[in-house]
């Protein structure tokens, strides 16, 4: 059988499966260089270092990134005299970063993130150069050098924000770049812990060499980083950004391959049911089964090679586009590129045909069972809808969805998310093989309220879309998996934010939170007018492993106070004085192991160990920080630790636009509001990864629904004509296409809301649990709706249109 010929004469029946494999490649495509190819350049700030020590990392706890661990003020002074030892070595630069912005105009000024706001000891200017513009380097206390473009000339006063409050200096001078530089001494004093040593080389140095030498200097840790691995100084944040790029390009990739497998497979499968007359004359003539199904194949074949190819083609050009929207959107961190390597489109090449190949296979074994005898049939009634292996395969699935959605009722918050899109998968997956069995009941169901007003229509929609399950199950399918994919992802993050942040302003009790207003957090100087709770934030590394925990240094009455249902598993938080004391919340005791003694290794932002007598244990839902220690002992180790959130118990409320608050970067909102505002940039990272997911699988609805009634109304001419002469009008007919079409869509979106539900449910069940508190289940219904339009809309074009043009040709 001539496989060229059979395509051409397809063509049209095959093209919403050519496109959905050439959009399913090119998405593959991009995700695969993106994720193997991409990554963050070298930080601008070390670029002219051949060089660097970094500090070994500690142990990141599930969802969280922290700082590495920071060399003691002795360990760093040890490493600095052994590093300038070394033949070649001109100079080794402590690198000591802290919170520093300008106040002008009144109010805090520079960008959100990045070295507009941090400051450094005027040495790290040689790690890359910053070269003087005007003036000359700080030489006192009070003297500091800025950003030439920030405005303020050598000898003028400028006001600086730290961790302290503001601070009046005078600017020595200027210089080409971002950031503020004072005297190394005055930066030690702010930044006592160090977790990047740069080592300048004498002129004709080899850095080959040098490097090595520090390698057998560096013990556990510390790292020593030359050429492109110098890249690993990229700060936490963006650690984190790249993280959740990754889980979004992976989710992406997967979804593509998922419904591209399930858009083929259907199309052929559709394929092969309006083909059977077609197949059985191939048995007449003497085509045996075998022949068969390697006809099909070569159809896959071929059509997997020409939609893989230009699916490469579209994804290679198309990556670098790709990669500037996840930078623009938050989900790569700035500066972060891709290469292409030749092996990655070659290896996405062979996927996509292996694809095509993996989707007909079903269809062909059920082509090869066809009777030759039905060559001779003027009718075809899709009497078995389903065979025994399929729906083995839905049970299981959906079995197994059921299966994940109780699982994710007792997992853990981290893992929930996990078992949620198992669930759906699993549970998508069942429902559109089982699609074709729940055609015939809700078709009777659903048209016999309009069987009497509607009369002949309703009866016709009812016996076309049982007599054809195939083609009705063909088109429910995609609409299933939209409805689904969109309430099940909309769902759950919804559901999750709303439920944290209920459980939040539930258990606080306060008139107000006072938070930062263009600033990355609150200063000293902007807490101390307010009474109530303040939280200082800072990271502490707990245990031998050094396990990154977030900490809150606290006033313990007043946290107490503040708090609701503050669960203890034992100790008492009136305990919690002292610099040797400390509180833990059950899952970081757990993280330390069986501990010998109620006691416990902890080290600071200033690199010093100690050991501090466990005086409570808090269960996790009391608090998000996994330490708690008093206010004065965290400052005490983190001369720039900044503090998230005072909760106002007394006093006067800040007033909006009160010129001395906005000069501190301060204002206060209801507490509630600022339960949903912790999380806000994570809710607009999920509103954007859930647009793109809705707007993949609606594309891939569009082709799916398009092409199966695209290809159905190509064989339905004679039906009409029979409509015609039966004394149909042209408007009845076209009323009777719109009536099948808008069932199948009420039937997909009803099937794909049923499948959701256990997911949500179970959701909702585990947030309960882990909260203590009761979870509100939270459907979006904006987009919900916009999916169903779009669906509906979609498939009225696709089904009317063609059949109106069709009826031109057809005569009573």
């Amino acid at each position: 059988m001539n496989t060229l010929a059979t395509l051409r004469e397809r063509g049209t029946a095959l093209l919403g499966s050519l496109l959905a494999l050439v959009l399913g490649i090119a998405i593959l495509t991009a995700s695969a260089l993106i994720q193997l190819t991409g990554g963050t350049p070298v930080p601008e700030r070390y670029a002219g270092t051949p060089v660097l020590l970094h500090s070994a990392h500690g142990t990141d706890r599930d969802g969280e990134f922290a700082e590495p661990v920071p060399w003691s003020p002795e360990r760093t002074g040890q490493l600095v005299r052994e590093l300038a030892a070394i033949p070649g070595v001109r100079e080794v630069v402590a690198d000591r970063p802290f919170y520093a912005q300008a106040v002008s105009g009144g109010r805090p000024v520079g960008g959100r993130d990045g070295d507009e706001r941090m400051g450094r000891g005027w040495s790290s200017t040689a790690l890359a150069p910053a070269p003087l513009v005007a003036g000359h380097a700080p030489r006192r206390a009070d003297e500091i050098a800025v950003d030439a473009e920030l405005g303020p000339r050598p000898g003028e006063s400028i006001t600086v924000l730290t961790a302290r409050g503001p601070a009046a200096y005078t600017v020595s001078g200027t210089v080409r770049g971002p950031g503020y530089y004072v005297t190394d001494e005055r930066a030690r004093e702010l930044a006592p812990g160090v977790r990047v040593l740069g080592v300048r080389l004498t002129d004709g140095a080899d850095p080959r060499a040098v490097a090595a030498a520090a390698r057998a200097l560096a013990r556990t840790d510390a790292r020593v980083l030359t050429g492109a691995d110098r890249r690993d100084l990229a700060p936490a944040s963006a650690r984190r950004t790249s993280w959740i790029g990754a889980q979004v390009i992976i989710t992406m990739a997967g979804l593509a391959g998922f419904v591209t497998i399930l858009v083929v497979a259907g199309t052929f499968a559709f394929g092969v049911n309006t083909r059977r007359r077609e197949l059985a004359l191939l048995r007449v003539i003497g085509a045996d089964p075998g022949q068969v199904r390697r006809a099909l194949y070569a159809e896959a074949l071929l059509l997997g090679a020409l939609g893989s190819a230009a699916g490469v083609l579209i994804g290679v050009l198309g990556a670098p586009a790709a990669t500037g929207m996840l930078v623009d959107t938050g989900f790569e961190p700035a500066g972060f590129a891709i290469r292409v390597r030749a092996w990655i489109p070659a290896a996405v090449f062979v996927v996509g045909v292996g694809t095509a190949l993996v989707a007909v296979w079903s269809a062909s074994r059920r082509a090869a069972r066809i009777d030759p005898l039905e060559a001779l049939r003027e009718a075809v009634v899709d009497e078995r809808p389903i065979g025994r292996v399929r729906r083995i395969a839905g049970i299981a699935s959906v079995a197994l969805g059921g299966g994940c959605a109780l699982a994710s009722a007792f997992a853990a918050p981290t893992e929930m998310i996990t078992w949620a899109l198992a669930t759906a998968v699993a549970s998508i997956s069942g429902a559109t093989l089982l699609a074709p069995v729940f055609v015939a009941p809700p078709a009777r169901a659903l048209t016999r309220p309009f069987a009497r007003r509607v009369g002949a229509v309703a009866l016709l929609v009812r016996e076309s879309a049982c007599a054809a399950v195939g083609r009705t199950a063909s088109t429910v399918a995609p609409v299933l998996a939209t409805i689904a994919f969109v309430v099940l992802i909309t769902g759950n993050t919804r559901t999750g934010a709303e439920a944290f942040a209920d459980h939040a302003s539930a258990t606080t009790r306060a008139s107000g939170a006072v938070v930062a207003s263009g600033t990355p957090g609150l200063s000293d100087a902007a807490v101390a007018g307010v009474t109530g709770s303040a939280l200082l934030a800072s990271t502490v590394y707990a245990g031998p492993a050094r396990l990154a925990v977030d900490a809150a240094g606290v006033d313990p009455d007043a946290f107490v106070r503040t708090h609701d249902r503050l669960d203890l598993v034992r100790g008492t938080l009136a305990d919690l004085v002292g610099p040797d004391t400390v509180a833990v919340t059950a899952s970081t005791l757990a993280a330390l192991g069986q501990l010998p003694s109620q006691s416990a290794e902890f080290t600071f932002a200033d690199g010093r160990t100690r050991v501090l007598r466990i005086v409570a244990v808090l269960d996790d839902r009391a608090d998000s920080h996994g330490v708690l220690l008093a206010r004065n002992t965290l400052r005490a180790h983190d001369p720039d630790a900044l503090t998230e959130v005072v909760h106002r118990t007394d006093g006067p409320a800040i007033v909006r636009g009160d010129p001395a608050a906005t000069a501190l970067g301060v204002r206060e909102i209801g507490v509630a509001a600022y339960a949903r505002r912790a999380d806000a940039e994570e809710d607009r990272l999920i509103d954007v990864f859930t647009l793109l997911l809705v707007a993949t699988t609606a594309g891939y609805t569009a082709l799916a629904v398009g092409n199966t009634l695209l290809m159905a109304g190509a064989g339905r001419v004679a039906d009409f004509r029979v409509l015609r002469l039966s004394g149909a009008t042209r408007r009845q007919v076209l009323w009777t296409v719109a009536g099948e079409t808008t069932f199948v869509v009420v039937l997909g979106v009803l099937l794909g809301g049923l499948v959701a539900v256990p997911s949500l449910l179970g959701i909702r069940a585990g947030l309960a649990g882990a909260l203590g508190t009761p979870v509100r289940l939270v459907v979006p219904w904006a987009p919900v709706t916009c999916a169903i339009v779009t669906c509906l809309g979609i498939a009225l074009a696709a089904s009317v249109l063609p059949a109106r043009r069709a009826m031109r040709g057809v005569a009573p």
